[in-house]
Formats: structure tokens, C-alpha cells, sequence
């Protein structure tokens, strides 16, 4: 089975005993499962963006974050009061699909999108900011 797909700006290959990412700083890197080449797409895509940004988890935890956000504050960046309804706006989304959503307290606006990484886990949310 060949199996070839675009995922947050990188590309994932089915290789015959696992899955390939592209571009990759370790090209010959082989994933056992394709949730764990998803996930290096979606760190890398939070780690390449010049603004703060992260994702947050069915948990309403905030699992991950670029370097920005580590020198502002994750609770800087999105209070936890606020992570649990950030990830339930993300369960409606269609692929692609994104929300704003407004921070009134701290007058900041985030931009939301979903992503499936694992099925046995559900949506992720991908939370950047795009206004202060």
C-alpha cells in the first residue's frame, strides 16, 4: 500500500516499514506509526512560526509551545481559564477550517485550528497568535 500525504506543510510517506517525513533533519528517520510522523509535523510547525504559538491537547493542557512562548509564559500566552474552551471550539472545525478566538483580558487574538494526529486521541488544537 503507497500512501503518500501533505500535512502542516510537510509531506508523509508510506516506506515499506514505516512512515518517512519530508523535509526531515534526519532524512533516513522512519516512524513506526503515522500519528508519530503527524506529531513531528505539528511540533515543527509550532516551532517555525516567528509568533507565539502551541497546541493544546483533548485535556485542555497546553502540550506543546514554540520558543516564544517559553520567554513570554505559557500562562501568558493562554491563561489556563481559557485552554479548555480553546480546545472544544476546535472539535466543530472541518479540516483546514480555522476560528479566531479573542483573549478579552489580556487583549490578544488567537487564531485556532484543528488537526486529527491519532484517532485513538482525537482533534488537537494548533493555537497561534495573530493580533495583539
Amino acid at each position: 500500500m503507497r500512501m503518500i500525504c501533505g500535512f502542516l506543510g510537510g509531506t508523509i510517506v508510506a516506506v515499506e516499514s514505516g512512515y518517512k517525513v519530508f523535509p526531515h533533519p534526519k532524512p533516513e528517520k522512519i516512524y513506526n506509526r503515522l500519528s508519530d510522523a503527524k506529531w513531528f509535523l505539528a511540533l515543527r510547525w509550532c516551532d517555525n512560526l516567528s509568533i507565539p504559538a502551541g497546541i493544546i491537547n483533548n485535556t485542555g493542557a497546553l502540550s506543546f509551545f514554540n520558543q516564544i512562548v517559553l520567554k513570554m509564559g505559557e500562562e501568558k500566552f493562554i491563561p489556563q481559564k481559557y485552554r479548555a474552551d480553546i480546545f472544544t471550539r476546535c472539535l466543530s472545525l472541518q479540516p483546514n477550517e480555522t476560528v479566531t478566538y479573542n483573549l478579552v483580558s489580556n487583549n490578544r487574538t488567537l487564531e485556532i485550528q484543528a488537526v486529527e494526529i491519532d484517532s485513538r486521541y482525537g482533534k488537537v488544537a494548533l493555537v497561534r497568535e495573530i493580533s495583539k
